[in-house]
């Protein structure tokens, strides 16, 4: 399985993905779902994939070969003059890469093959981008109402990051609350695992602010995942104790 997300805040872009894969408790291997390609004081733009590894496998392969290959200029990233049609050219190699596998493989349906992904980025002269992309081509676009994107396994981490995400907090806060957000995942879910691969994007800085792998021994990772839990029980028992009888009865006693 997979865990990704993607956040927007004033300042910029910030990115988290685990690098676990697994076909079966026995098959266990780490491959990188994070990607991103840059043209120095003009673009950066940047991938999160989750889904069939093969699928986004070759996704990933085929926006590399277009970067490199001159008659492959319009489908090109690096090529493509807004953040909207990355996201385009994206969704459409995406749906034509599971169209392509499903039909190879003699299946009606593409669901063995699905993959979904997300899109991060600025090209100069604009905002800074994000779009979830999903196995069909279509994408949404990251907005006020909805400013963060996951994938992959989402629901353990994502109560953490709707309590405790603003829009104006700092890149390092940002960074600590998806720390906090892979951590409950990790905990709750096996298909889920370090390293962590992270990348932060600053407005009008067109190549990489921070970047960095975080494995199983990061000082600061173990400092968080060890004090959330502290402070989870702390504001545990710091709550209100319940009684089995009604308020008043238990005010007279």
């Amino acid at each position: 399985m997979t865990y990704c997300v993607g956040m927007v805040l004033d300042r910029g872009l910030v990115l988290m993905s685990d690098t676990r894969t697994n076909s079966g408790v026995d098959n266990i291997s780490t491959f990188r779902k994070m990607f991103h390609w840059s043209q120095p004081g003009e673009r950066l733009i940047a991938m999160m994939t989750a889904g069939n590894l093969a699928t986004t496998q070759t996704v990933i392969s085929q926006l590399e070969e277009r970067t490199k290959a001159p008659g492959e200029r319009h489908n090109s990233l690096l090529q493509a003059e807004t953040m909207f049609q990355v996201a385009t050219i994206v969704g459409s190699l995406l749906r034509d890469t599971i169209r392509s596998m499903a039909t190879d493989n003699g299946q009606q349906g593409a669901g063995s093959f699905g993959a979904s992904i997300i899109v991060a980025g600025q090209i100069k002269g604009m905002e800074p981008r994000l779009f979830l992309i999903y196995p069909e081509g279509n994408f949404i676009e990251a907005s006020f109402d909805t400013p963060f994107f996951q994938i992959g396994e989402t629901k353990y981490g994502r109560p953490i990051i709707l309590r405790g995400y603003e829009r104006t907090m700092s890149f390092e806060d940002a960074i600590k609350l998806l720390m906090v957000s892979f951590d409950s995942t990790l905990k709750a879910n096996l298909s889920v695992g370090l390293p962590l691969d992270l990348l932060v994007i600053d407005r009008e800085s067109y190549e990489p602010l921070h970047e960095r792998r975080i494995y199983a021994q990061d000082p600061y990772f173990l400092q968080i995942s060890s004090g959330w839990g502290e402070a989870l029980k702390q504001a545990f028992h710091s709550l209100p104790d319940y009684t089995f009888y009604s308020p008043q009865r238990a005010a007279a006693e």
